[in-house]
């Protein structure tokens, strides 16, 4: 079990794996915590970072579509952040 899910999409492998590096990076200063759980980064269609409290999904844009995990917690309060660089 979780508190939270964070899940975002890049839409090329590199962006994926810049994306999960920068989270690995900014959360490890912050809180100078590691993931319990890493997996998915072979392949960078689904990464998955799970912090225990908080577990990261990123996705492929296409394998976000694919597998819709939204859809599974359709009760749960959601909260979209944009982001800009």
């Amino acid at each position: 079990m979780t508190d939270f899910f964070v899940i975002c999409h890049g839409t090329s492998d590199t962006q994926v794996e810049a994306i999960a590096r920068q989270v690995e990076k900014q959360i490890y200063l912050e809180t100078g915590d590691e993931p319990v759980h890493k997996e998915g980064a072979d392949t960078s269609e689904w990464i998955l970072l799970d912090y225990f409290d908080v577990v990261v999904h990123i996705f492929r844009e296409e394998t976000r579509q694919f597998y819709n995990i939204e859809k599974l917690w359709a009760d749960a309060d959601v909260k979209e952040v944009e982001y800009q660089v």
